[in-house]
């Protein structure tokens, strides 16, 4: 929670601190800057013509914690946010709420392209702030979140076209499969807009998916015909697969050839997630030493079926990857291994052969 002491320097907050305390200012919740004093500091900042960068930092998946947790551990997150980016931000940067699982940072620092990109990589390091596990009683949620960003006034001179400009960044990163952060470039985000971003959806990428799928024979050249779309949509740097022989290989990778012969235990459903590997060490010991061998920490499985039968699975497993799957995620995948497992079906090929 912020202190008397940490606001008082600026005579915007200082006003409001004598003559109601510094209570009045803040969200009750998360202890940082209620929504109507951070917008009235980035406003003022603007008029008495003080360069700022202002970012809008959406937490990826709550609805999931609050789904899966409840609220109350879902307040929890919250909270806990709060206090780790007041303490990040500490000395040059004023953290807000501005609703829900949203906050807005004026960071009084850094300006410079290079200089947020340092600020961001610091922020989105490994257990720094926006990607780590949040210990609470009876859980441990994983936490990412999407940035987008701006400066005043080198991006917009006024309130709200710098507002437009970090809401337009901050959907970037969204479609762009979340857990990241945009800086705003006028180059390269100018002609977005908003309402077609919106607009780019699931449907959307399945349309692409069967298209693209569709329009090669062969298992194998339907999966690397997929690959860019998946590789944007899911931003994954390849994909695996295994077959019956349950070896696993990669539709990029053509070094990959792996024994997973205990996958099967893993999967009580056509789809499993985690963002972390204990269910993996505990029921399928070989298939955790590959995916230990090769570092990876998060893990997306789908099977490749129809019914009761199981033709194999597709396997998102990134190195040095921590992030919670979107619901998004695992709908692309799964309807790309209905689409394979109905080729199967049609064209007789098996899965081992690709």
């Amino acid at each position: 929670m912020y202190t008397k002491e940490q606001l008082q320097q600026y005579p915007y907050f200082a006003r409001d601190i004598e003559a109601s305390g510094v209570d009045a200012l803040l969200d009750p919740l998360t202890g940082v800057i209620a929504r109507p004093y951070i917008i009235g500091f980035a406003q003022t900042l603007i008029a008495q013509g003080v360069p700022f960068t202002y970012g809008i930092l959406d937490l990826d998946n709550f609805k999931f914690i609050n789904d899966t947790y409840g609220h109350s551990i879902g307040d929890a997150v919250l909270a806990h946010m709060g206090e780790d980016l007041i303490r990040f931000l500490d000395g040059f940067a004023f953290v807000g709420r501005f609703g829900g699982d949203e906050f807005l940072i004026i960071n009084l620092r850094d300006r410079a392209y290079d200089e947020k990109k340092r600020f961001l990589l610091d922020m989105y390091a490994q257990d720094s702030v926006v990607r780590k596990n949040i210990p609470l009683p009876g859980c441990s949620p994983f936490v990412t979140a999407t940035l987008g960003c701006a400066t005043f006034p080198d991006d917009a001179d006024n309130y709200n076209d710098l507002f437009t400009l970090i809401d337009k960044a901050l959907y970037r990163g969204k479609t762009k499969g979340r857990n990241c952060y945009i800086i705003y470039v006028e180059e390269k985000h100018k002609d977005i807009q908003l309402r077609q971003l919106a607009r780019h959806g699931v449907y959307t990428a399945l349309h692409s998916l069967i298209r693209q799928f569709e329009m090669v024979p062969g298992l194998k050249n339907k999966m690397r015909s997929v690959m860019p779309l998946l590789m944007e949509e899911m931003q994954i740097s390849d994909l695996y697969y295994v077959g019956a022989s349950r070896i696993m290989r990669a539709v990029r990778a053509s070094d990959v050839v792996e024994d997973v012969r205990d996958i099967d235990l893993l999967m009580n459903d056509d789809l499993f997630s985690a963002n972390n590997l204990d269910m993996v060490f505990r029921r399928c010991p070989v298939f955790f030493h590959v995916l230990q061998k090769r570092e990876v920490e998060t893990l997306l499985v789908v099977k490749i079926g129809m019914d009761v039968e199981t033709d194999g699975y597709l396997i998102c497993a990134e190195a040095h990857s921590r992030r919670i799957w979107q619901e998004d995620e695992c709908a692309i995948l799964y309807f790309l291994a209905k689409l394979l497992a109905a080729r199967i079906r049609i064209d007789g090929e098996e899965i081992d052969a690709v």
